[in-house]
């Protein structure tokens, strides 16, 4: 099964997709489509390993997963970590750039 038809059967059973969390078997099976937007704020360098804040906003089928990690937590910091799911490019990428 792939992601956008899991997504539209739970939103045909009546559950609100846009906080729900994708089952194990389905988020590392499948690629996106496509990326359409990612930015990270990593003011150490490209070879740094630690975390960083990022957002990003990810295309499967009709389906936009944004996710990321808040500006707000810091630098090499853990936690703050959000995800939302939506249909609508333009609310997806608002998303994600509201929290870099």
């Amino acid at each position: 099964m792939k992601i956008t038809e899991w997504l539209d059967e739970q939103e045909a059973a009546g559950v609100d997709v846009s906080q729900v969390s994708l089952p194990d078997d389905l988020a590392f099976e499948e690629d996106p489509d496509e990326t359409i937007f990612f930015e990270e704020v990593n003011p150490c360098g490209l070879f740094c390993e630690q975390n960083h804040p990022f957002s990003t906003v990810e295309r499967y089928g009709h389906w936009y997963y944004c996710r990321g990690q808040d500006k707000k937590a810091g630098i090499h910091a853990t936690g703050m970590e959000w995800h939302f799911f939506t249909k609508d490019k333009e609310l997806a990428l608002r998303t994600a750039r509201s929290h870099i």
